[in-house]
Order: structure tokens, then sequence, then C-alpha cells
């Protein structure tokens, strides 16, 4: 890999991480587009760690009171009723389910699901269920001519069922195209969560797994070098820390009061795209896969 492909993967990560149109779709469209390698799993993990210092240093405050609260109570009663030490233990049983589907389909992740077929179908399909998603709370939010104004649940009301739906639907972005915050507020919203209430869960739920998976990955690298070039690698990783901590300020605020339906529209249309693509036989379906 090259410094400037490192740059443009790195601007295409930090941009891309926070967005519910999936990083590791860019990340491998962005490769086939250039006649590159694809990055591979790996290279995608370990700049994941870049974005995920961006959420740590912007909701420090909020996870150093849930850390500190969690820890506390586990030895004082009387701290276990908090708000922040429940997230603590919320975040813990939100990230089982992808701890578990990552190891059992790690080969698969890092083989097939790569396909662009499969990439261009989850763009869709992923997109039409946040299209839904999103329709039904702004149907809540504005209620209408027969409905009233129906008032959606606040992290005050996330409950262990809850976490654990949000952490099978954190595990369905280990397929390229699904997008780890597409899928997370997704379900978010399904259950009846604000939009702000289910951006904020879903990037602190995925601090655990994205650091697992990076510290996996580089462990996997050091054991068996040669696969990865580690100067370009942790450039990027630089890159995408600070576009990403951009985006997310961006993107906290840009909720607050707008829906999710240009992601949508943008994630279909480059599904299609992508298909039409492919079948005009432009681009190949395993285009820019890694040794070939």
């Amino acid at each position: 890999m090259s410094w400037f492909e490192s740059l443009i993967l790195g601007l295409v990560q930090g941009l891309t991480e926070f967005l519910p149109i999936s990083s590791s779709a860019h990340l491998r469209l962005t490769a086939a587009f250039a006649g590159w390698h694809d990055p591979g799993s790996a290279f995608t993990a370990i700049t994941q760690i870049g974005t995920e210092a961006a959420v740590l240093i912007y909701f420090r405050k909020d996870i150093a009171r849930i850390i500190s609260t969690w820890f506390r109570s586990l030895y004082t009663k009387s701290l276990r009723s908090e708000q922040d030490a429940r997230m603590g233990w919320l975040v813990i049983v939100g990230s089982i389910p992808i701890g578990v589907l990552g190891l059992v389909f790690k080969d698969q992740i890092t083989g097939p699901a790569r396909d662009l077929r499969l990439t261009a179908t989850t763009l869709i399909v992923m997109g039409l269920i946040l299209g839904f998603a999103d329709w039904q709370a702004s149907r809540d939010e504005q209620g209408g001519r027969h409905r009233v104004v129906k008032q959606r649940k606040t992290l005050k009301e996330l409950g262990v069922k809850d976490g654990l739906i949000f952490g099978v639907c954190q595990a369905m972005a280990l397929i390229p195209g699904v997008s780890r915050s597409g899928a997370t507020i997704s379900g978010g919203l399904l259950l009846g969560f604000t939009r702000e209430a289910a951006a904020r869960y879903s990037f602190l739920l995925a601090i655990p797994a994205v650091l697992a998976s990076g510290a996996f990955e580089i462990k996997d690298v050091i054991e068996s070098p040669g696969h990865i070039t580690w100067g370009p690698t942790i450039f990027a990783t630089v890159i995408a820390f600070f576009v990403g901590y951009a985006v997310i300020a961006w993107f906290m605020k840009f909720i607050s009061t707008k829906s999710f339906m240009p992601f949508v529209i943008y994630r279909i249309v480059l599904g299609i795209a992508l298909f039409v693509l492919i079948g005009m036989g432009v681009l190949e379906a395993e285009a820019g896969a890694s040794g070939t």
C-alpha cells in the first residue's frame, strides 16, 4: 500500500465510519474503483481504532462517568441503580453478540463476505430498513391528523433486552455494506428510541467491539508479518481519527433536527449502481480483492 492510498483510505474511513452508509463497504469500493488491492479486514479493523479514539475523546465525559460509576457500583450497592452504572452493564451485555459471532464467522468475514454483489445487496436492504425505521420515528414525532405525537424512549428506559437487540444489530455489521451505526440506529428506532438516544448508545456500544477487533488484528499481524504495511496503515489511522472526530460532531447535531432519508437514498442508489456496473462487466464482483 502506498502513502497516497493510505491517505485516501484514511479519509474514507473517517468520513464513513459514523454515518449509516458502511465504512467497510466504502473502503472496499474505493479500492475496487481505483484499481487497488482490497485493503482487507485487518486494515479496516486497525484504522477503526483511529475513529474509535475520536469517540473516546468526543464522549470522554460520558465515558469517564460511566466507567467510574460502574466500577464503584461493584462494591457500593446504592450506586447500582444509577443510570451510569446500568449503562456500563448494558454496554457489556450489548457487546456479547458481536464478540461471539465475530469469532465464529471470522473466516467468512475475511473471505466470501467481501464479494461486491453481497455488498450491493446489503447496501440496498439495510437502506430500506433504515428508511422504514426513520419513517416510523418521524410519524411518532410529528403525529398527524388522526394520530397524536408519540413520546419516544430515551437511554434512561434502555433495558437488558434492548441492549441485546442493539448488540445483535451491531453484529450484522460484520457483513460489509450493513454499517455498524446504520444497523444499531435502525434497531434503536424500531425499538422506539429517539434518534439521539439510538446514535449515542450505538457509538458507546461500538467502543469495546472495535478496540477488541483491532487488538486481535494487530496480534495476528505481529504473529504473521507481511500481510500489512505498518507505516501507511498507522498514517491512515491518524487521518481517520481527525476526520472521524469532525464527523461525529456534525452527525450528532444533524440527527437532532434531520431525518436519515439522505443516507437511505444514497445507500439504495449506490447499491443499484454497483449491481449495474457488475452486470455490465465494468466492475468485477471480486475487483481489487486481496491477492488478485
